[in-house]
């Protein structure tokens, strides 16, 4: 994780065959677009950039709680080029769409993606100026858009890749300063998307969410057929466990999008707008003051380690009550953070380097059970998917993401993987007709982080 911009040859990241062979494809679409458009082939530099997998953590980032993560065998391909104008072409290669933006004014674009693109460059621009400079790209994904699996956070983690090794921004002294390794980097370009300062990187207008930077994390610091413990507020990695060789993940995508614009973005927003009621309303009781829902447990206790919710919080909670939020809300979130944060991810973690997969799957009910109850984002579809899972003897299965649609993840024996995923697809479809049409059940591996590929 001290390695800002990774840099591997192909067969290094030792993808699975048919993993290796549909990344080929990407590459191979990505690098015909821009022959197509006439960029010269000589400077052009690419990389793959994962989706990722929340296994448990939901929507504790921006509170500074606990996540367990992993990156999937699916993701973006970018190829770029520097330019000598001042102009940022970007072209995704399979839906034959592009977008030109300029650096040196406010990046627009009418294209409904085109807000990621448009915000990584505005935030380039404001922190390291002249220093960034146009380039050509070229885009392709097998990721399902707006499904859960972070699509939009690959993009944009992708594209600060790319224009920090096109413009060698590393070299530059504010980068220098706040950028020190990749968990510092996660950080950053989670703050790219939320439009906070990252310390001496000053904020600009983000894509409109006030998320953190779990997806991002996630996408440049997961190790393969492993999954990483991280902490937020800062990201600090606390621990790897193994992946059982004996599993993988069958991921079913909902079909119902999980948008974060219009009125899914202010949905999003409300379950994180709980978190920051409660900060706020515990600075104003005359405690410690604190930054996020995290600190507030440990100032609430005054100790260092949380093992209850504390009684001074759920008190605060109570009284934090308002039009928006009633007691019982804002008292549930509080339980759902302390059970995902203090309770389940470490307990987890736990369950699965001791090889339990039974206490392992109760916890993942559990967190299932608090983003139903608590979070209220979950939709009868992601629900529905979570029970038939179980039912169908999944080792494990939960929701994940920003909720409002999206998708579940399962655990399952791989020798089973393939019986169980048309299983769980047919009796998906015979509930949810309206919604199956468009929904997708693949598998995957916890696969390597973000990295820029190698020629040779």
């Amino acid at each position: 994780m001290n390695d800002l911009l990774v840099r591997r040859p192909f067969d290094n990241a030792q993808f699975p065959p048919m993993v290796a062979d549909a990344y080929r494809s990407l590459l191979r679409d990505a690098h015909e677009a821009l022959d197509e458009a006439e960029v010269p082939a000589l400077g052009r530099r690419a990389w793959i950039v994962p989706g990722r997998i929340e296994v448990l953590g939901k929507h504790v980032d921006y509170a500074g709680g606990r996540s367990l993560l992993c990156t999937v065998e699916r993701g973006i391909v970018i190829v770029a080029r520097p330019r000598d104008d001042r102009h940022v072409v970007l072209r995704d290669a399979r839906r034959r769409e592009a977008l030109s933006l300029a650096l040196d004014t406010a990046a627009k674009g009418s294209m409904p993606w085109a807000i990621y693109p448009r915000t990584v460059i505005n935030r380039l621009v404001r922190n390291f100026g002249s220093a960034v400079g146009g380039a050509d790209f070229s885009l392709a994904s097998n990721l399902p858009p707006a499904a859960g699996v972070s699509s939009s956070s690959a993009l944009t983690v992708g594209l600060t890749l790319a224009f920090a090794a096109l413009y060698d921004l590393p070299s530059h002294p504010l980068w220098q300063e706040a950028l020190t390794d990749r968990p510092a980097l996660a950080g950053y370009v989670g703050a790219i998307e939320n439009g906070k300062d990252y310390g001496v990187l000053s904020g600009e207008k983000g894509v409109g969410t006030m998320g953190g930077a779990q997806d991002q994390t996630a996408i440049l610091c997961s190790e393969r057929q492993r999954l990483d413990v991280f902490s937020w507020a800062p990201v600090t990695f606390e621990q790897s466990v193994a992946w059982p060789a004996t599993h993988t993940f069958v991921v079913a995508v909902s079909g119902v999008v999980a948008a974060k614009t219009g009125a899914a973005k202010e949905r999003y927003n409300r379950a994180a707008r709980t978190a920051h009621r409660l900060v706020d309303a515990w600075n104003a009781s005359g405690g410690p003051q604190v930054r996020t829902l995290r600190d507030a447990f440990f100032a609430a206790a005054g100790a260092s380690v949380i093992d209850e919710i504390p009684p001074a919080l759920v008190t605060v909670a109570e009284h934090a009550a308002n039009a928006e939020f009633t007691a019982n809300h804002l008292v549930g979130r509080l339980g759902q953070f302390f059970d995902e944060t203090f309770v389940i991810v470490p307990q987890a973690a736990v369950a699965l380097e001791r090889g339990d997969l039974t206490a392992f799957g109760r916890l993942v009910d559990l967190s299932q059970a608090g983003a139903e109850r608590a979070l209220e984002n979950q939709i009868a579809e992601t629900v529905h998917l979570q029970r038939y899972a179980r039912d169908l003897g999944a080792t494990a299965a939960s929701a994940f993401g920003a909720g409002f649609g999206g998708a579940v993840w399962a655990m399952i024996p791989k020798a089973e993987a393939e019986r169980f995923a048309g299983r769980w697809r047919d009796r998906y479809v015979r509930a949810h007709h309206s919604a199956a049409h468009r929904s997708l059940f693949f598998t995957t591996d916890p696969s390597p982080p973000a990295f820029e590929l190698l020629e040779g």
